[in-house]
């Protein structure tokens, strides 16, 4: 199974990291116009103060260590082609479900069809699932004013552990205990 995720900032990301950590293709798009790039972080949980783009590559370094595939392209369309999804972008790709992440550019989910609500945000539930089945809205898409890095990190969480329980058949939970980390990544965990 494929995940496309279309953005690559805290809610693109935090979706490429529960879908490839267990076990899912994911590939993500993203022209690194994130918002992250202007901000410092002093509000995110477990961080102190971090600069938004250095956070930003601890993101990155995270997703590449568990094999994401990311493009440095734009996708210029998105559309569902009865088995899953065609993304347009430098090349074609298809997969079979798509997390959309653009921040406050909603240009895809109304190319895709998706559902907007009264305040001009796609409509989404509360796994994140939009009115078009197996695609995803995250973050600024869905949320008229509010914008933040952490309600976007847990809109992309949520979206990823909706498509891993589809795919699983039961409620899927990315719950690791020591040992497993210790497993991933050979004793460097404390």
């Amino acid at each position: 199974m494929t995940v496309a995720i279309v953005g690559g900032g805290p809610a693109g990301l935090s979706a490429a990291l529960f879908t490839a950590k267990n076990g899912l293709e994911t590939v993500v798009f993203d022209t690194d116009g994130t918002w992250m790039h202007k901000a410092h972080l002093f509000n995110y949980p477990g961080i102190g103060s971090v600069d938004g783009s250095d956070y930003m590559e601890i993101l990155r370094s995270q997703v590449d260590s568990f094999g994401v595939e990311r493009r440095e392209e734009e996708v210029t369309d998105v559309s569902a082609d009865g088995d899953g999804f065609a993304v347009s972008a430098d090349d074609d790709y298809d997969a079979d479900y798509l997390v959309l992440a653009t921040g406050a550019n909603r240009d895809l989910a109304e190319s895709l069809g998706c559902g907007f609500d009264d305040e001009g945000t796609v409509e989404v539930d509360v796994s994140m699932e939009t009115t078009v089945e197996d695609a995803y809205a995250t973050g600024a898409m869905v949320r008229a004013e509010e914008w933040q890095a952490v309600i976007s990190a847990g809109d992309g969480a949520a979206a990823a552990l909706n498509i891993l329980t589809k795919e699983k058949g039961e409620h899927f939970h990315d719950f690791d205990v020591p040992d497993d980390a210790d497993a991933v990544f050979g004793g460097m965990v404390d």
